[in-house]
């Protein structure tokens, strides 16, 4: 699958509007687990394939270089960490992710 970039046609949206590209990837297996695990600080691949327990070492490959290459994480000295775009989005999503816990108590 290549790299969904806003403008060309992604998973959803034949015109690539951004925030379909960015719903692509970030539907991606493990690609929202990795932003999510990054927010708390720079992280080895060791270290993310322990948090994404089920994960090939190909697929988070996969993972971090579309992530890198869509600008949201870069390979620094200490591992992998979220550049400023992924910090950002990280904030952006928090809150949905605490509305979703009470949504899931519908389901309980």
């Amino acid at each position: 699958m290549a790299l969904p970039i806003p403008g060309k046609p992604v998973r959803g949206s034949k015109s690539g509007a951004p925030v379909m590209a960015l719903l692509d990837l970030l539907g991606r297996s493990w690609a929202m687990g990795i932003v999510w695990h990054l927010y708390k600080g720079p992280s080895t691949f060791r270290r993310l394939q322990e948090y994404c327990e089920t994960i090939s070492p190909t697929t988070l490959n996969k993972r971090l270089k579309e992530l890198r290459d869509s600008h949201l994480i870069v390979r620094t000295v200490e591992g992998y960490a979220l550049t400023q775009h992924g910090k950002e989005l990280y904030e952006l999503i928090e809150p949905l992710g605490n509305w979703a816990k009470g949504w899931a108590k519908n389901f309980k």
